[in-house]
Parts: C-alpha cells; structure tokens; sequence
C-alpha cells in the first residue's frame, strides 16, 4: 500500500483530473529568445522535468495578460502574443501527455508594473512615498475583461488551467491591501468591496472559460507588520470562497516593507518547515466550497501527508522544492523518502536569475540544465509492468513497455482488445480503426507481452503480481444523462446502437451531436433509418475539422441537426425539447443517448493505492480521442523505469 495515501489520492476539478496533490508553485524560469517573450527549448525542458517528476500540475510563471499595462521588467511570457504563444503551447502538450497539467499564472504588477497602474495615486515603498496612476472604474474593468481573455487564450493553448496571481504585493493584493488601497467607491474601503476586483476576475475567467475550468488564486493571507493580517486575509479569502476553485494560501509581499526584507513570502533556512501552513489552516476553518492550498517550505512527504490528514489542507503547492528535486512526486510515491533531495533555502535559485535569466539549484546541478543533461540519460532499468485495459490506450502502453525492454502483462476485463471502439466494428466508415486494432495486437503477440482476457484485475490481484509499475488503461462508460424517462424500454445507448442496430426503429432521435451521435446518425442512416439529432450548443461539439467533415456528411445525407434544442422530457411518442423558439416534439420510435462518456475514474483510484509507481492513459485520464491515448500511453511508457 502506498505510504502516503492522502498525498497521492487523485481527484477532479470540473472535468480536470488530478493524479495528486502536489502542485507545482509558479516559478519565473525567464530564458526567451532575443524578442524576449518567446521561451527557448531550455525554459520548456524546466518546466518540462517537473511533470516527468510526477507533480500533479505545472504552472509557468511571470506571464502577463498584457505586457503593456501589467508587465514587471523587461521578461516574460506575453500571452497576447501568438508567436510566443505557439511555443508555450508545445510546453503543454509536454506536460499534458506527462500526465500533468499545464497551467499558466496570470500576473499583472499594478502599481508596481512598467504602466504604474494602481487604486490609488501614491504607495509607500520602504519609507518612500512613491506616484503612481490611480485606477479609473474603465481601467478597472478593462483589467476584468483582460484576465479573463488572457485566461481563454490559456486554455485556447492547451492550458488546464490558470493560477491568478492575487498575492506577493500585485494588482489583486494592493487593492485587499487597507496600506495601499484608499479607495472610498465600491472597489475600496470594506472587505467585500477590496476583494471585488479579486473576486470579479475569477468570475470573468470562469464566464469565458467555462465553470469546468479550475482556478486557483494565490493570495496572501498576510502581508505581516506592512498591511493586513489573517483575521482580516481571512475575510479575503471568504469572498473569493467558491469563486475560486483553490484558494492558495501564501504570505508577504515583494517591496513595500518597512523590515527591509522583500522575500517574506519565501521561508529561508531560519524558519521551520512548512512555515506558511497555519495560514492555510486558518482559511480552511472559514471556506466551504473552494479548496486550500499550503504553500511555503514543503520538502519533506511525511509533513505534506500530515497536514493533507488532518484537514489543514486539501493541497500542496511547492516551487523550491521541486527546482532541488522534480522527482520528489515519485520518490514519495514509490516510498522512496531517503532519495528525495531536500530544498535548504538557500536562495541561490533566486540569485541565479540575474544575470542568467535562469532557475539554478545549489544541490541539483541539473535543474535549468535539463536539456544538456538528457542527452546523456541512462537506458531504462527493466520493469515488471503490469498494464490494466486492453483499450487503445492499454495497448500502446504495453506495447511502448515492451519496446523499451520491460516485461509486460497486459489484463483485459473482457474476452477481447480493442476497448469500447470494438462497438464499431460493423461500421464501413470504421474499418481503418478496426484494421488499427488488429495491428496493434499482432504487435503484441511479436513483442511477447502476455496478454490475459477475461482477467479483472483488484487491488489483491495486483499485490500479488508485484509489478513494479502499474499503467491504468480502463476506458469510459457512457454518460447517461438527466432526462425524463432516459430509462425507457426505447432509450438504449451509442454503444447498443451500434452493435445491435436491429433493435432501431425506422425514426430514430439522436441526443448529442458529439462525434459519437453524429457520426452514428450517419451510420443509421446507410441502414435506411430516418435520424435526426438535437444539441444543446449552437455548433457540433468536438474537433474542429472532424465536425466540419461530419457535418458535411450529414448535410449530404439530410440529417439534420436541431442546434440549440434540449432535450427535456422523453415520452412514448418521442423527445420533446426546449428550444428558443418553444417547446418541439420529435417523434420516434428509438431515441439513443449521445451525451458524451464518463471516465471510470472511481476504477481507477481503487488500484492507485496498491502500486509504488502508478499511472493513468486513456479515456479513464479524461483524455476522450485515440491520439490522446497513444500519445500520452508512449511518452508513459519512456519514463517507467528512469
């Protein structure tokens, strides 16, 4: 069983899956190419290392929502750049095939940016009064309006997700700050109307992003002897309560300190571990819907598995630590605790920044090096790894495993491979996916994986094969939504659908227009059935050129869509819908649920405990196409064993 079961138990966000609780504070890695926004094939790798390491998240940092107003110096991702762009989304597909997610911190310096924006016209540096440019109620808004546009190009890129940087003496923190904010409108004076701003850009990013993309805030619980304290950060961290999805709590500010010392938020070797935890604590008592974070000194598992058990926090952020050893994740995992290189705080990753513009490591020379040091990396040492689902996903692993010279078993739970795509297998448009899963098992039987079919694997069945690795390949299921009468004698799902279509009558109602419905609406419809689909959006779900294909093809065919119509109630007769134009009755004689599918996460977590390395590919990752399951399964597959 796994040490430190609290530390390595996933879960979701919305749609995101986490495979733990370690996430990776946003660290400034700042080496771009001449333009000074374009990151080189050096800043990838850093970040890059931390998903190979096992973190649950990776999240870059300095990136500004728009350099011309927000920007602090002279570097930095600019998110309003698409070049620069293009280049950190090839950032996230590293992390996301890694298993992690990719996330971007959105900063923006206010008073202390290039464009000295704040809430009001002076702020005390030190014991100097310094000018700056007090905020409009436009300005105000038009930083609402640039979060969350920044926070969509994000996700547009590839991102999972976004960490707000609402502490360390930014924009967000100034206008919490009573030293700094002097305001006597709505965005000033009380608590609520201080965390306005704060609380408002989360609202937009989640407005444009989707309530399903997680947002974790970063704030200050307090900004000690120079501003607020807990009582009144708690109050804070109340107002963006369930704004936020986690609220991440750490501590001081940059500048603006009458004590002289500008890395208060960052413990030195003087303080204790986990110094920052009792403020997380603190907040944990007073939220009820957003997760808390502790942040500040987390090196050692045994102290992250404490505080996660005894509800001071549902979440570990670390930054220094992870620069002084990514693997920390898997070292902990595997019970490997003696490994882990322990951060000392030394602050010498901070002083490598300049001149370098890199993260350094005192005890690591590796860390912002990485590219020169896998040049050189060792062949893999041969695993025992045991493969759980022979979908597309489990294939691959297995396949990839055994292509690097580890013994692999590979259990399917039925008495066949090919996973759920196997439904199809009587579709004349699927042959080339069928041909593809014939392919991959002729693979198999040359490389000598023992397969086993009829084979459901537990948790007892895996202590006993005492695999060395354990890759996670159980697939989806399909969503059966909240319509009245989906139980229905006529209601069947894609999956029957598409396997006994005699069941079918000759008016058929699809509900969905994803890639499964519409292109079974096509299938039903080269068996002479008469199919019409219905779709809550106002465009086919999906991949962008896929649905552009398919719906040329069910044009063709004179399918048609019912877009923007939900299905609300399912009778004798047929589905009847809402639409914006009234109530619509569709006849039919068989009505099939296209809603998408669920990952069988809840499968998946049950074997997590059992294994010292353990992963997740596929479907049940919340990754629903093939080249997500092959490409995520392959690069798994590379680092088993290294």
């Amino acid at each position: 069983m796994l040490q430190y079961p609290k530390l390595f138990k996933p879960f979701l966000i919305g749609e995101t899956l986490f495979r733990n609780r370690i996430f990776t504070s946003p660290t400034g890695y700042m080496d771009f190419m001449w333009d000074g926004t374009t990151p080189t094939e050096e800043f990838i790798a850093y970040y890059e290392k931390k998903a190979m390491g096992g973190a649950a998240t990776v999240c870059i940092g300095e990136c500004h929502i728009n350099p011309a107003v927000s920007r602090t110096g002279k570097l930095g991702v600019d998110i309003t750049n698409d070049a620069s762009m293009r280049f950190m989304a090839r950032l996230a597909e590293r992390i996301r095939r890694l298993g992690a997610v990719p996330s971007m911190e959105l900063q923006h310096g206010g008073m202390v940016a290039d464009a000295h924006l704040g809430p009001s016209p002076e702020y005390i540096d030190g014991y100097d009064i310094v000018k700056c440019n007090e905020m409009t109620e436009k300005q105000i808004y038009d930083t609402i309006l640039m979060f969350a546009e920044a926070a969509a190009r994000v996700k547009y890129y590839g991102y999972g997700m976004v960490t707000v940087h609402g502490g360390h003496g930014w924009l967000l923190q100034q206008f919490f700050s009573p030293a700094v904010n002097k305001r006597t409108d709505k965005w000033g004076g009380s608590a609520e109307n201080r965390a306005r701003l704060a609380v408002a850009v989360c609202d937009a990013i989640h407005d444009s992003c989707g309530s399903g993309f997680p947002i974790e805030i970063r704030m200050s619980v307090t900004e000690f002897e120079d501003g607020y304290d807990v009582p009144e950060g708690i109050e804070y961290a109340k107002q963006l309560d369930g704004h936020a999805d986690i609220i991440h709590c750490s501590a001081g500010l940059h500048g603006r300190t009458k004590n002289g010392n500008a890395l208060m938020w960052a413990p030195s070797m003087y303080d204790e571990d986990g110094k920052f935890v009792q403020y997380a604590a603190e907040v944990k008592k007073h939220v009820k819907k957003s997760m808390v974070s502790s942040v500040g000194a987390h090196s050692d598992p045994e102290l992250m598995e404490e505080i996660l058990a005894t509800g001071k926090a549902d979440i570990i952020n670390a930054a220094r630590a992870l620069n002084c050893d990514p693997d920390l994740p898997n070292k902990a995992r595997a019970g490997r605790r003696d490994e882990i290189r322990k951060c000392i705080r030394c602050y010498g990753c901070s002083d490598a920044l300049f001149p370098s513009f890199r993260i350094y490591c005192a005890l690591n020379p590796e860390t912002g090096r990485d590219n020169e040091f896998t040049r050189f990396a060792a062949p893999p040492k041969k695993q025992r790894v045991l493969v759980v689902g022979g979908g597309i996903g489990g294939m691959e692993a297995a396949i990839s495993c055994a292509e690097q010279g580890h013994s692999v078993l590979l259990c399917e739970k039925s008495g066949r491979l090919g996973g759920i795509l196997l439904c199809e297998e009587n579709v004349p448009f699927k042959k080339d996916t069928m041909r593809y899963i014939e392919f991959q098992k002729s693979k198999l039987e040359k490389l000598g994986v023992e397969v086993r079919l009829n084979c459901e694997v537990t948790p007892q069945f895996l202590e006993a094969t005492k695999a060395d690795a354990v890759i996670a390949s159980l697939g989806s299921k399909h969503a059966v939504p909240k319509i009245e009468g989906i139980s229905s004698d006529h209601v069947i799902s894609v999956e029957e659908a598409y396997m006994d279509p005699g069941r079918i009558g000759e008016h058929v109602v699809i509900i969905g227009a994803g890639p499964s419905g519409s292109e079974l609406g096509v299938y039903l419809d080269s068996l002479g059935k008469k199919a019409e689909i219905i779709e809550m959006r106002d465009k086919m779900p999906g991949p962008g050129v896929t649905s552009m294909v398919t719906r040329l093809e069910l044009e063709s065919r004179g399918i048609y869509i019912h877009f923007g119509a939900k299905a609300e109630r399912i009778t004798p007769e047929g589905v009847l819908c809402s639409t914006p134009n009234g109530e619509l009755l569709l006849p039919a004689d068989t009505v099939v649920a296209a809603t998408g599918v669920v990952p069988r996460i809840d499968e998946a977590f049950a074997l997590s405990a059992v294994s010292p390395v353990f992963h997740i590919v596929g479907d049940c990752a919340g990754r629903f196409n093939i080249m997500n399951a092959t490409e995520t399964a392959r690069t798994i597959a590379g680092v088993i064993g290294r």
